[in-house]
């Protein structure tokens, strides 16, 4: 190791020897190929140097250089300057066109040493090459053409005509080469354009570029160039059609999916990003129908769809890119609502006749109904009908027009309005249906006549009552309405006993009251007959007849009147008595009517008589006078008798007659002027067969009166009695008939007086009622039925004397 580095150090002593004898000693030159092989002769040293092969040992000739490598050694054998290391020119001398190696040749015995250069001769070992593999240049498509673009230059480490000569471009139709000699600086190369590029049909265009040099055979080299096409906004977004259609049904929920609108821009980067949006034609904002969001296209519904508003929608849309200069694009959308059945029938009445007359003939047109439905289709079919049973129907006009007739009879009495529903049903699924009220008034004509509550009406008027007063007021009823029930009431004359009734009644035509015109007397007038009319203002009018039965009433207004022999006004009568007479002996009997009727003429008879005579009585009802008691001495012989005769009326009225009754001793003094005694005969005497006589005679006539007058109210042309049933007659074991129908009833009675009979017929128009019992001027009692209206008190009706 110490060896070594001593021969370094005596080598590093001559190669700085050298290097200062450099301009002392000879130069030799020579030539050689780089990387030629290794032993290749440079050159003969010893020759050049005229030094003997043979002594070439002894001198000790050696190479030496400066350089890292020993590129050359010398072969002491033949002198020969042989190739050691492989040269390679540019390693050596790169970038410089004149290259050579510069060593030392050293002699010893006596040291020289002589200066060799060996010239490096280029050969064409290296191709050209480019600093990149690829290369990447940007081109506007908006480019024109003969634009120039500088292109990277290609390296060949060779020099001269083995460098880089020219340039080849692959074969493209958009490009072409030019390519400049730079005299001693090279050769460069641009890339001319020679047709516009379209980004959107080629964005980039991928060319190679190829460096030649001037070796034989010359190398290559290549350069991967990618000429990006840079977007310009030269083209407006499109969409994928030109008219969109869409249906959507009408009941959709907001945010329900419409359509997605698509639209490309065939730019890139900013402008081919499009943004979407509605255009706003005229009135119609379809942005407040429908919600587009701006980014993806979607459209989506925004507020509820109604078919029946809006069938379709016909909506602009734009697609619009956001270059510098933003380009856009228009679509049509078309979006079609899909009806669903959502709305009822309508019903509108167009016209409607009311009030209708109730006697409108059928087919009476009286309301023109239109049926409408806003959906469409099956949807928008509806059926009409009438609901209920009324006198009404629904005759179909046109499609969904009607009209509403009548279709039975109208009474207005029966029914003045009638709330006629109307039903209209669609055909959807499902259906719907709605209602329509229609009032329909039917108005009033003529057809009712006046009507009075009963056929017959019964009056009761006390006599004596005062002129002008009502006795009665009548009143009718017409169905009918308004100046078809105004009525007017009138009398129709009647005669009762020739006596023409408008001379004592009046009736007002307006209020009905019947008023008395004169004052009644029921001894003279008990009862009447008349009609009243009632007329109502129809055109033509319609009028009724009631039948007024008027029953006075009587008033006691009449005293009781003394019968003969005692009714010589002022007189005194005298009766006589034998002092023999039994207790209970018939003295006299007073006789009294009442021209008042019932309960007024109800006598009873009393006796006024001086304080303690106690020797005669009276009875209260027969009106017979008798001894209490027998005659004692002390009794005087004149015994002077006041008999009070009363009614039953209120106040009672009285009559009195005076009686002196004279006692004498025996019968034969006896002497009476007209005397009714009380003895009953054993035989039948003539007195009883005259009054058996006028019995019989009273009944027949009685009876031929009733047969009358039963034909004669079954004849009648007002027909007011005809509802009454067949008459019965009845005979009593007391002597008296009755005559009675359904509601009527005849009591006849007659007085078993021998000195008169009185007959009472009670009249047949006044029902039964409570039983009473009567008294009849002789004494005798009979009982009889009677009805009044209103269950009034009980009032007696006629009775008077037949003979």
């Amino acid at each position: 190791m110490y060896i070594r580095r001593q021969e370094e150090h005596v080598w590093i002593r001559i190669v700085v020897f050298l290097c200062l004898c450099d301009r002392c000693a000879s130069q030799l030159s020579y030539s050689i190929s780089e990387e030629v092989n290794k032993g290749t002769v440079v050159g003969n040293l010893a020759k050049d140097l005229n030094i003997n092969v043979q002594e070439l040992e002894n001198k000790d000739l050696r190479v030496v250089s400066s350089y890292s490598k020993t590129y050359f050694t010398v072969n002491l054998r033949s002198g020969n300057l042989l190739v050691e290391e492989r040269i390679d020119r540019e390693e050596l001398c790169p970038h410089v066109a004149r290259c050579s190696l510069k060593v030392q040749a050293v002699l010893n015995n006596p040291m020289t040493a002589h200066r060799v250069e060996v010239n490096i001769l280029d050969i064409n070992d290296n191709s050209p090459a480019f600093l990149e593999n690829t290369y990447s240049i940007n081109i506007s498509e908006s480019s024109l053409p003969g634009e120039r673009y500088f292109l990277p230059v290609a390296v060949d480490a060779d020099i001269g005509s083995n460098s880089v000569k020219t340039y080849k471009l692959s074969q493209n139709e958009h490009f072409s080469l030019d390519v400049q000699s730079g005299g001693e600086h090279g050769v460069s190369a641009e890339l001319v354009l020679q047709k516009p590029l379209d980004r959107e049909k080629q964005s980039v265009i991928n060319l190679i570029l190829t460096a030649m040099d001037g070796g034989k055979p010359p190398r290559t080299g290549s350069l991967q160039m990618h000429v990006n096409v840079i977007d310009v906004n030269d083209n407006i977004p499109t969409f994928s059609k030109s008219l969109y259609k869409v249906r959507v049904k009408e009941n959709e929920i907001p945010g329900t999916l419409v359509i997605k609108l698509n639209a490309t821009d065939l730019d890139e980067g900013i402008n081919s990003k499009i943004l979407y949006s509605f255009i706003k034609r005229g009135n119609i904002d379809p942005s407040n129908i429908f919600d587009l969001n701006s980014e993806t296209g979607e459209i989506t519904v925004k507020e509820e769809l109604d078919y029946e508003e809006t069938p379709a929608y016909e909506v602009r849309v734009q697609a619009t890119d956001q270059g510098t200069v933003p380009r856009s694009a228009h679509a049509k959308l078309l979006i079609e609502i899909i009806d669903v059945n959502d709305n009822a029938p309508e019903i509108s009445v167009t016209s409607l006749m009311t009030p209708v007359k109730e006697d409108a003939e059928q087919g009476t047109i009286v309301a023109l109904v239109t049926v409408s439905d806003k959906d469409g289709g099956n949807n928008g079919l509806a059926n009409c009908k009438v609901v209920g049973s009324v006198p009404f129907k629904l005759k179909s006009n046109y499609k969904n027009d009607y009209s509403l007739v009548v279709d039975g009879a109208l009474d207005r009495e029966t029914t003045s309005v009638y709330d006629v529903t109307i039903t209209a049903t669609d055909e959807g699924t499902p259906p719907l249906s709605s209602n329509k009220l229609i009032t329909i008034h039917v108005s009033d004509v003529n057809d009712n006549a006046p009507r009075f509550m009963e056929p017959v009406i019964n009056v009761y008027v006390k006599e004596n009552s005062p002129i002008g007063s009502v006795i009665h007021t009548v009143n009718a009823f017409d169905s009918d309405l308004d100046g078809h029930a105004k009525l007017t009431y009138t009398l129709l004359d009647s005669s009762p006993r020739n006596i023409p009734v408008s001379s004592f009644l009046n009736i007002n035509s307006d209020t009905g009251d019947i008023i008395s015109l004169q004052s009644f007397n029921y001894e003279e007038l008990s009862t009447f007959q008349f009609k009243v009319q009632a007329t109502d203002s129809g055109v033509p009018p319609l009028s009724s007849n009631v039948t007024v039965n008027v029953l006075i009433l009587d008033e006691n207004d009449n005293n009781p009147t003394i019968l003969a022999p005692y009714s010589e006004h002022g007189s005194v009568n005298s009766e006589s008595i034998p002092y023999s007479a039994e207790v209970g002996y018939f003295v006299a009997k007073i006789r009294a009517v009442d021209a008042d009727s019932g309960y007024n003429a109800l006598l009873s008879y009393h006796l006024s008589e001086p304080k303690g005579n106690n020797l005669f009585r009276i009875g209260t009802s027969t009106g017979e006078i008798r001894t209490k008691r027998r005659m004692s001495d002390n009794d005087l012989k004149t015994h002077p008798l006041v008999v009070l005769v009363s009614d039953n009326g209120e106040p009672s009225l009285s009559a009195t007659v005076s009686i002196d009754v004279v006692v004498v001793e025996s019968t034969a003094e006896i002497q009476t002027q007209f005397r009714h005694v009380p003895i009953k005969e054993d035989n039948f005497s003539d007195l009883n067969l005259y009054l058996l006589i006028a019995i019989v005679s009273v009944s027949v006539i009685f009876l031929l009166s009733l047969i009358s007058l039963i034909a004669v109210r079954c004849h009648r042309t007002d027909g007011s009695f005809g509802r009454y049933s067949a008459p019965m007659i009845t005979t009593h074991p007391d002597g008296s008939w009755s005559y009675s129908k359904a509601t009527q009833q005849y009591d006849v009675c007659f007085s078993s007086d021998t000195l008169k009979s009185d007959v009472v017929v009670f009249p047949a128009p006044f029902p039964p009622i409570d039983s009473e019992l009567i008294s009849i001027n002789g004494g005798d009692t009979f009982t009889r039925t009677q009805t009044l209206p209103n269950q009034e008190k009980l009032r007696s009706y006629i009775e008077r004397p037949l003979c």
